[in-house]
C-alpha cells in the first residue's frame, strides 16, 4: 500500500507539472532573419542575444535537434583550427559556440554554426549541462 502511494504522489506531481528544474526543457530558438537567439525553460523566455549564422555562401541548416555533445574547449577541424569555446553541437558539426568577433554579432557572419557573445555562450552551455541534453532542444528557423 505505502509503494502504491508513493507511486500515485509522483505521477500527481508529474501531471501537475511539478518536476524539478533538472528535467526542465531547454529551448534555444535561432532566428536566421532577426539574428537572434531566445532561450526559453520551461515554455518561459530567459535570454535573447544576439547571434551571428552563416553568411553569405554557407548555410546554417533550418530545423530542430536535439542536442547531441558539448566541448568546452572545441576546435574546428574543418577551419583552421579555429576556436569553438562553449560549444552545443545539434547537427553534424553544426553548433552553438562563443566568438570573439563581437563586432559581428547581429549579422551574418559564420561558416554555418551560431555564434554568441562568449558569455552567452558559456550560459548556454552551463544550461545545456544542467537540464540535460536530451532536455536540450536548438530550432533554427528563417
Amino acid at each position: 500500500m505505502k509503494y502504491l502511494y508513493a507511486w500515485a504522489l509522483a505521477l500527481s506531481l508529474v501531471l501537475s507539472g511539478a518536476v524539478s528544474a533538472s528535467a526542465a526543457n531547454l529551448v534555444a530558438k535561432i532566428s536566421l532573419s532577426s539574428q537572434t537567439m531566445t532561450v526559453t525553460q520551461n515554455g518561459v523566455v530567459t535570454y535573447r542575444w544576439k547571434v551571428s549564422t552563416a553568411r553569405k555562401g554557407y548555410v546554417t541548416p533550418q530545423g530542430a535537434w536535439k542536442a547531441k555533445w558539448l566541448s568546452r574547449n572545441h576546435r574546428s577541424r574543418k577551419y583552421n583550427n579555429a576556436p569553438m569555446p562553449y560549444a552545443v553541437f545539434y547537427n553534424g558539426g553544426y553548433a552553438v559556440h562563443a566568438t570573439f568577433d563581437l563586432k559581428r554579432l547581429g549579422r551574418p557572419a559564420s561558416h554555418g554554426c551560431v555564434r554568441l557573445h562568449p558569455d552567452h555562450a558559456a550560459t548556454f552551455f552551463s544550461l545545456a549541462r544542467q537540464n540535460g541534453l536530451a532536455n536540450t532542444r536548438i530550432v533554427v528557423t528563417n
